[in-house]
């Protein structure tokens, strides 16, 4: 469980500060690229949790979370790096709306089980999402979401 809390919160400080550098200009983009490979690299430590959970039984709830955010990171390892689509302006309904359900689904279900775990991981996890939360507005605000 304690890899998933660090899974989950690196992704959302990562994620936010990938929309804080979605900036017009120089640089902005590649920024934000390299915190996608950041995210993406965080699957292994999500997947050997999955593989954790499932060889102690966990349950489905436990599950979840990383199989979702591995769904995630495929999905945007074939879209964002290998085929390289936009599908944010213009959007294209059909690619976005499986990546944002994936990407904010696999934050709240690797999330949610803490709270019966652990209320400090829990309510750290939510201060974060806050974060992430506030970042993915201020971005879509600027035009950059």
């Amino acid at each position: 469980m304690l890899v998933v809390w660090i899974v989950v919160n690196l992704v959302n400080v990562a994620q936010a500060a990938g929309f804080a550098s979605r900036t017009p200009g120089p640089g902005g983009m590649r920024v934000n690229q390299a915190l996608g490979v950041v995210i993406a690299v965080l699957a292994l430590p999500a997947t050997w949790a999955l593989v954790v959970f499932v060889r102690e039984r966990a349950g489905w709830l436990q599950y979840l979370g990383p199989l979702a955010f591995d769904a995630f990171v495929a999905l945007m390892l074939v879209v964002d790096y290998a085929l390289t689509l936009e599908f944010r302006d213009p959007q294209r309904p059909a690619i976005l709306a499986p990546y944002l359900l994936l990407f904010f689904g696999s934050i709240v279900l690797m999330g949610f089980p803490m709270y019966r775990s652990s209320r400090r991981r829990w309510a750290l996890t939510a201060v974060t999402s806050a974060l992430l939360l506030a970042a993915t507005a201020h971005a879509l605000a600027r035009g950059v979401g």
